[in-house]
């Protein structure tokens, strides 16, 4: 990811999938938004959904992929061009996601909406969808290894992982060698503090030792109160 990586903001995304339903004149509009990991997982979705809904009029879609969501593609599988793939589109661009695929099946009612209510209902459709979504936030973690010895390993286990919980960081299981080696995953801006923590704890004996490495993680949103 770089060294410019730990400063950046990264896109969203989205949980889990979620499904929603509108009807506009007759015509229902149900929409399917799911996470992926690529575009080809991306267009599995949308060849999922067009098997299952074959009868339907249309299965309109649009997709943005990828850690600074740089691939964005979108359908409007036979309505008429720019009233749906686009807006959907518009919608997760937005709402500042990648990693999701949005597919809204369209069952016609027999009722013409035109240009513009077609634009209206196929973003509705995306945009109430996501409301009921959990946003996933995602940011940059470094990688920060703690060695000690054997007989402290029980110590140092309980502290870390009261610091990460406090801290935003991640703890994975500690690897027995020649010493406990803890591997510890946290914001490049809360480093220092660990550092330091880590100094009282051990008279200055213990240090956290930045590897270079960095992985994007995904936290949840909280959910607005009220």
């Amino acid at each position: 990811m770089g060294a410019g990586a730990v400063t950046r903001r990264y896109p969203a995304t989205i949980a889990a999938p979620v499904d929603h339903e509108l009807v506009i004149k007759k015509s229902r509009f149900i929409a399917h938004v799911v996470p992926v990991a690529s575009p080809e997982e991306a267009d599995a979705v949308i060849a999922d959904v067009k098997r299952r809904a074959w009868d339907a009029g249309h299965n309109c879609s649009a997709q943005i992929t990828g850690d600074l969501g740089d691939r964005a593609r979108s359908s409007d599988d036979g309505e008429p061009s720019g009233t749906a793939g686009v807006p959907m589109l518009e919608v997760l661009l937005r709402r500042e996601l990648t990693d999701v695929v949005a597919v809204v099946t369209r069952h016609f009612g027999g009722i013409k909406l035109g240009a513009g209510g077609l634009v209206r209902a196929y973003s509705s459709a995306v945009s109430e969808a996501l409301d009921l979504a959990t946003t996933v936030d995602r940011r940059v973690l470094a990688c920060v290894t703690v060695a000690v010895d054997h007989a402290d390993a029980g110590r140092y286990d309980n502290l870390l992982r009261e610091w990460v919980r406090g801290h935003g960081a991640l703890l994975a299981d500690p690897v027995y060698e020649a010493k406990a080696a803890f591997e510890v995953w946290a914001p490049p801006s809360e480093i220092a503090a660990l550092s330091a923590e880590l100094a009282t704890a051990s008279s200055g004996a213990v240090q956290a030792v930045v590897t270079g490495a960095e992985r994007l993680v995904g936290v949840p949103r909280p959910a607005p109160r009220g």
